[in-house]
């Protein structure tokens, strides 16, 4: 009978020490996914822009077909990696951000082979699409730091005790980063 109601006290204490950690962990889950469609929200504006400024291109120029082809399959294929913000897993988050990768690395090569056609760099539609790019790039950066910010908060809470004990109890599970892409420690090379 005292064992019985040591292992009740042990459960009871536990629960009482956890169990305010249990809503604390809802609010910060949803945090998390609320931060993942804000990164989202990005990317597909980044995604919206992109059939804009390849008829721009084309219709500005006798441009380069397989550069066009290239930046046109990277946003098909960036477009259909989804991730369930119910599972931001580590490698969940690598695929999606491999596949958007792609797009960014068919993106700067479109950029810099305009800078060959003085018509297209004069043309102000190609400017304006040009900066509203570049704004977007600049919000998917805010927009990744914000979603790491509240994975790094959701993860330490679920880590930490006695919360620990109530996330393995109810499921909670660690959140996957965006991380540096590979090659990102290298400075670009520039020739002139």
């Amino acid at each position: 009978m005292k064992k019985l109601l040591s292992v009740i006290l042990v459960v009871v204490a536990t629960m009482s020490l956890s169990s305010c950690s249990y809503n604390s962990m809802v609010k910060l889950d949803e945090n998390v996914k609320s931060k993942w469609g804000a990164v989202q929200s990005q990317y597909q504006r980044r995604a919206d822009l992109i059939p804009n400024l390849v008829n721009t291109v084309k219709g500005a120029a006798n441009f380069e077909k397989v550069t066009l082809t290239a930046v046109v399959e990277a946003r098909a294929k960036a477009t259909s990696v989804q991730v369930d913000p119910t599972k931001l897993t580590p490698e969940s988050i690598k695929a999606y951000q491999a596949a958007q990768g792609e797009l960014s690395t068919a993106l700067g090569r479109l950029i810099s082979v305009t800078e060959n056609y003085p018509t297209l760099q004069a043309n102000s539609n190609f400017k304006d699409l040009q900066v509203q790019l570049e704004g977007t790039e600049n919000r998917i950066n805010v927009a990744r730091m914000d979603f790491n910010t509240a994975v790094q908060e959701y993860n330490g809470k679920i880590r930490s005790f006695p919360a620990n004990l109530t996330a393995k109890m109810f499921g909670f599970s660690e959140k996957g980063y965006f991380t540096a892409e590979a090659g990102a420690d290298k400075a670009p090379k520039v020739e002139f």
